[in-house]
């Protein structure tokens, strides 16, 4: 069974909408796959658990740029193994391998989350017409009716001479399919454009087109306009906040700036400033 045939069978399954085409792999190969390019294949399936569970285990037979994506993810991850489950078909899920050698530190590459989240917001802001915000340091946020909703996240996995960096994204979920009340859709956000082929591909140009750019910059975000591009698009910096960490601790503070190495600088009351590389950060008020 092709690519193209499993995603077509699938449509007689749970949720099927006519709203819902399933993806045409051959045109999307045709459009991402080009000699001088960074996509070197792309494939289809069906139903996978998870595409950055399924390649990364593939990834030491592969060349960089291979892009995995799934009609439907039965146990899609997020940070802290969270999960990531939606309807068939109502959005993209998707995961890419990317080797970025060693003309880039890898005490740098820590940055290609960040460098992915800034890539996404720029294609849908692009192809849909929709207003993209970053969350610190992996969500995708929209506006729906005023409210800020998460839409997107972003998960990067280390494998053996790589990253496999995984891309969720709701695109046509309705209000009573939401997994939580906080979630929202570029449907919901009023996107201009729904159809996921061309939003796939606004995206995968614009992951190319950052990843490059930073490649040649030898990982440099200052250099690559990297770190300038996140800033001017992330919610949380201006934002009263409060940082769940690792061991348990909670700093609560004002997110001031993201620094060279994509940590998170939060001021507290007391005036003092911590930059934070992990942990789970919670938006309580704006105080620009």
């Amino acid at each position: 069974m092709t690519p193209q045939d499993a995603s077509a069978g699938a449509s007689a399954g749970r949720w099927s909408s006519l709203d819902r085409p399933p993806l045409n792999a051959t045109a999307l190969q045709r459009a991402l796959l080009t000699p001088d390019g960074l996509w070197t294949s792309l494939e289809v399936v069906a139903a996978t658990g998870s595409t950055n569970t399924d390649l990364a285990a593939r990834a030491a037979g592969l060349p960089e740029g291979a892009v995995l994506v799934a009609e439907e993810q039965t146990a899609g991850r997020g940070r802290l193994d969270r999960s990531w489950v939606a309807p068939a078909r109502s959005g993209l899920f998707f995961s890419v391998l990317l080797k970025p050698g060693e003309g880039v530190p890898q005490e740098r590459w820590g940055w290609l989350t960040l460098l992915a989240g800034v890539a996404t917001a720029n294609g849908l802001s692009r192809a849909a017409g929709v207003d993209t915000s970053l969350k610190w340091p992996n969500d995708l946020l929209v506006g729906v009716e005023g409210e800020e909703r998460k839409t997107g996240g972003i998960l990067a996995e280390r494998v053996e001479d790589g990253v496999v960096v995984g891309i969720g994204l709701n695109v046509t979920l309705t209000e009573d399919e939401l997994p939580v009340p906080a979630a929202g859709s570029l449907t919901l956000a009023k996107a201009t454009v729904t159809d996921r082929e061309p939003l796939l591909k606004a995206v995968l140009r614009s992951l190319e087109e950052w990843y490059g750019r930073w490649r040649e910059a030898g990982g440099d975000p200052a250099e690559s306009g990297l770190q300038e591009a996140y800033a001017a698009g992330c919610a949380t910096l201006g934002r009263h906040v409060r940082a769940d960490l690792p061991g348990g601790r909670t700093l609560t503070g004002t997110a001031e700036a993201v620094d060279a190495d994509g940590r998170l600088v939060i001021r507290t009351a007391e005036d003092h400033r911590e930059a934070v590389g992990a942990g789970d950060v919670v938006h309580l008020r704006s105080v620009r």
